[in-house]
């Protein structure tokens, strides 16, 4: 796949531009002989506009995953996704053993415009990948998307009771700017959990 443009800045109307773009999952190409399997797989709920527009999952600017990411230990090095994610910093993820998907692929500009049935359609698409890539822990980012995508109305964040296709599976915050509750600090705190589970970090 090309690069991403490498920019920081997009007007509104290039952002709407992208509105039901799609972003490829980071994982392991399907024939990439002796690759890191996936130990830890990160879920979000679908992509943003920037993150259309850059090809790179959680891309938003103020968005705090790679930060919490770097301060669990989860990733060794800075990454700054905000202009497009570098080949190297995906190998970064990858070697780490670290994948990222969806659970809806088409982008919006908020997570509040999908509808439930295209949730508990995401829910069903990811324990198909989770079948295809046999991750050991999953980590869902966004409590109330999980509820609705598995029709589990009384999840909480945290390990979940039961096991997503063979996998340990944790809900965990969701890292958007949005989402004013959580602290980069806070966040990391939440992400070490699943990642430890998964022997990313110790």
């Amino acid at each position: 796949m090309a690069e991403p443009a490498r920019r920081r800045r997009f007007t509104r109307e290039e952002l709407e531009s992208f509105r039901d773009a799609e972003v490829p999952d980071l994982l392991p190409p399907d024939d990439a002989a002796g690759a890191t399997p996936v130990r830890l797989l990160f879920v979000g709920i679908n992509p943003g506009l920037w993150t259309a527009a850059t090809q790179t999952h959680f891309a938003h600017p103020v968005n705090r995953f790679y930060p919490a990411l770097l301060e669990a230990g989860i990733i060794r090095r800075r990454i700054d996704p905000s202009a497009g994610m570098t080949e190297a910093d995906r190998e970064h993820l990858r070697s780490r053993g670290v994948g990222i998907t969806n659970l809806v692929p088409r982008a919006t500009a908020r997570a509040d415009e999908l509808t439930a049935a295209e949730l508990r359609e995401g829910g069903a698409r990811l324990r198909a990948t989770v079948r295809r890539v046999c991750p050991a822990v999953v980590a869902v980012a966004g409590v109330t998307a999980y509820r609705t995508a598995f029709g589990v109305r009384g999840a909480r964040a945290g390990e979940q009771p039961e096991p997503l296709e063979g996998a340990r599976l944790w809900v965990v915050p969701n890292p958007s700017g949005l989402n004013a509750h959580e602290t980069v600090a806070s966040l990391a705190v939440a992400y070490a959990e699943p990642a430890r589970a998964a022997a990313v970090v110790r």
